[in-house]
Formats: structure tokens, sequence, C-alpha cells
């Protein structure tokens, strides 16, 4: 005979619930204790003496075995503190963020205070670079200027109509190189110097030769997509970047057209006026000011029309896209012609401020870095896509006083990594991108802009 075990009483449940309670915090607190510890020791090695080929260990007695690591583990344990402190102080704050979330979304659906911070970026950008060094002037213009060009071009086509392109910078490469033929001289003129072997039927000034990179990279963007753009996601990705390889290694070997690895020199600077840009920076950075100034709005505008609207349709699902009627072919071949259009502006500007372009210019990490600008800004955001390449062009060059050079991208990285754990919309992501990643997280449809919704979400 057999007795069935007596439910215990209200009394007895209470303490065995909280002991439950204890024990699951006192677990909880030593993994995040464990952590901390463990992020402060990959800091103390990251910013800690190199070792050598002679003392492999070197580097790491030298960071851990040594006063230096005291610090760090310190930092972990304070972090940990501020961790497990949060929870209690959550309650107390949270009708603080709430308000503050509150101001914030109405300050970013009233267009008189977006215009407004519009307005003064825009007067940032016009005042402070003329106080600059001479060095983030260059910075300014061959950098972050180039790259934040690049970066709204791959955005249309990243973040906008989620196709994953990794060749990128071949579109670059044809605007750059476009800039050295058209600006070379003809045969006729034999005592000038030509940037590339082969002469053009006429000199161009760098101004004119804007529409023809833009309708070569237009050319060599639906070239590229016409029979590859049939396919999606991860083999779209390796078929662009096997585009972007052999246009630079066919610039590399072409030593009779493009001059091959010595590349094209002497390519001549802009001029208006009889005024040539050779004694400062300052007019390349307010041509491209200009130039990213009168593109953000077309593509504003391009965003919000039907074309934009399309491209959101097949970036979230193209098989729904196209059942509903729309040409996903012809769109997407619009918005790879669009964003290398906007990589050849780009190229004329480097190729006439530096006034020499080389293959190396033009390799597969630069391709990355911009795709790395567009996810780290936000993709299919304008102002992240501005954002994202600034910040994470400006963190190596500040690093560069107070890092050695093989540890600066170490720091890189490690920030990529945060940000994609705790912030993976990027700093300033679309309000579509930010939903997309709500119903991610809910359990609705996809979250990948690059790939769009699982099949048979909701």
């Amino acid at each position: 005979m057999t007795t069935e075990p007596t439910p215990m009483t209200g009394s007895e449940q209470g303490p065995s619930r909280t002991n439950a309670v204890m024990a699951w915090s006192r677990t909880r607190n030593g993994r995040v204790l464990g952590a901390c510890l463990f992020g402060a020791l990959v800091l103390a090695l990251m910013t800690g003496p190199s070792g050598s080929a002679q003392h492999l260990t070197a580097g790491v007695r030298g960071s851990w075995l040594s006063t230096h690591v005291i610090g760090f583990l310190i930092f972990g344990v304070v972090l940990w503190l501020l961790i497990i402190s949060g929870s209690r102080l959550r309650g107390r704050v949270q009708p603080v963020t709430e308000v503050i979330a509150g101001v914030r979304e109405r300050a970013l659906v009233s267009k008189p205070v977006i215009y407004a911070g519009y307005a003064v970026a825009l007067l940032i950008a016009i005042l402070v670079p003329p106080q600059l060094s001479v060095f983030w002037q260059q910075v300014l213009v061959s950098q972050i200027g180039i790259f934040v060009l690049l970066t709204i071009g791959l955005n249309v086509v990243v973040g906008f109509a989620g196709l994953l392109d990794l060749g990128y910078i071949a579109f670059y490469a044809i605007g750059a190189y476009t800039a050295a033929y058209f600006t070379g001289y003809p045969d006729s003129k034999p005592g000038h110097i030509s940037p590339l072997p082969v002469h053009p039927p006429f000199h161009l000034n760098p101004f004119l030769v804007f529409p023809l990179a833009v309708i070569a990279c237009i050319i060599a963007g639906v070239l590229l997509g016409t029979p590859t753009l049939r396919l999606r996601g991860d083999y779209l990705a390796i078929v662009t970047l096997g585009f972007g390889e052999i246009v630079r290694i066919t610039i590399n070997n072409s030593e009779s057209v493009t001059n091959g690895p010595r590349g094209a020199f002497g390519i001549p600077h802009f001029s208006a006026f009889g005024y040539h840009w050779t004694l400062s920076l300052i007019p390349y950075w307010y041509l491209l000011l200009t130039v990213i100034v009168i593109t953000l709005i077309l593509f504003r505008q391009l965003e919000n029309s039907r074309v934009g609207r399309a491209w959101t349709a097949i970036r979230e699902d193209e098989v729904a896209a196209a059942a509903t009627g729309i040409p996903t072919l012809k769109y997407k071949l619009m918005a790879f012609a669009i964003g290398a259009s906007t990589s050849g502006l780009a190229g004329v500007i480097f190729a006439s401020e530096i006034g020499f372009v080389a293959p190396d210019n033009f390799i597969l990490i630069n391709s990355l870095l911009v795709l790395v600008y567009v996810i780290f800004g936000g993709m299919g955001s304008l102002p992240g896509a501005v954002i994202g390449a600034s910040f994470l062009i400006w963190l190596p060059n500040v690093l560069r006083d107070h890092v050695p050079p093989q540890d600066r991208f170490i720091y890189f990285g490690a920030l990529l990594v945060v940000m994609m754990i705790f912030r993976p919309q990027g700093v300033i992501p679309s309000r579509r991108r930010a939903r997309e990643l709500g119903l991610a997280e809910a359990g609705v449809g996809g979250a990948d802009a690059l790939g769009g919704s699982e099949p048979g979400a909701a």
C-alpha cells in the first residue's frame, strides 16, 4: 500500500523558493564575475608587451605575471559590482529612462528638430576642417570623406535592397582609372605626359570626368548584375567577391593599358577658373562635402519613393515581392547601378586628390571595410552610414599615438564584437531595420536584411 506525498504547506514552500532563488543568484553572480575577470585578463594581454620569435611567452608573462595586470583585475571587479547592482538600480531609474526614451522618439519624428540637427552638423563640417592640422585634414579628405561616400553607395545595395556585395571596391577602381584615362592627353600632344600608356581622344578637366565615371560604373554594375542577380545570399556574395578580384587582377596584369602594378601617376588635380587645387586639401573637402550632401538628399528621396519601397519589399522577402508583381531583377539592377555610380564619384575624387592610383588601392579588405561601416552605422540608415564610416576611420587614427601598429586593429575588432552583441541594429538604425530585429526577437520573420524572412514565417 502506497501513500501519497503530503503537499507542502505555504510556510514550507516559502523557504525552499527563497533558497532556490538565492542559489540561482549566487550562480549567476559567479558566472558574471568570471566573465568580467576573463575580459580583464584579455584586455591586459591586448595592452601588454609583445612576444617575439625567440621568447614566445614573453607577451603573456609580461602581461599576466607583472603589476600590469592588477589594474585590469580591479577594473573587472568594479565592472562586476556595477552589473550586479544594476538590477537593483534599474527599477529606480526606469521612469527616468522611459521619459528620456519618449523625448528621443518625439525628437526623431519632429522634422524641425531633425533639420536643425542636420544644419548644425553641416555647419560643423564647414567651419571645423580649416582649423585642423595637416595630418587630420589628410585623414578627413583621403579617408573619411572618400569612405563615407563609398559607404553611402554600398548602403543602397546592402541596406536598401538587401544584396550582399563583397566586390564593391571594383567600381571604385573603375572610377579612379576612368579619371586617370580621360585626364591624360591625346597623341596629338606628345609633349604632355599621360597617367596611362594609352591616350584618350581628348583631354578633360577632372570635373568633366564625373559623368563619364558614373556611366562607366553603371555599365559595369549592369554587366555584373544581369547574369548574377538571380542568385541570393551567400552565392551572390561569392560572385561579387570574384568580380572584385577579377577587376583588380585585370588592372594589375594589363600593363599596356593600365601600367600594371606600377599604377597610374601624374593624374592632374582639380582646377577651376585658373585655380589649381594643389596647395591645400580644404577645397577637396568642400567638394566631397558637396557631393555627399547632394547624394544624401537624392538617396533620401529615392528611399521614400516607389523604387525605395520596392527595394524594401525585396529585402524583406523577395519571393513575396515577386508574387505581388514587383519586377525584382529590374529593381536589383537599379540598386547595383546606383550604388556603383556613387563609388565612381569617389574614385574620381580620390585619383585627382592623390595624383596616383595602383591596383593595391583596391584590395578585397577595402570592400570588407566598407561593408563593416554600413553594418556598424546601421543598414538602411543614411545618417548611420555617415556616422559609422566616420567613427571607425577616426578611431584607428586616434589610437596611432597610443597603441602599437600591430595591436591597433585588436581594439577595432573588439569594438565590432561588442557592438554586434549589444546593438546589432547599428549606431543609428533605420526604423525599418529596428522593426525587423524586433520581430526576429519575437520569433516572427528573419532579422537578416541580406536574406529575407524565413519560410513559413508569419
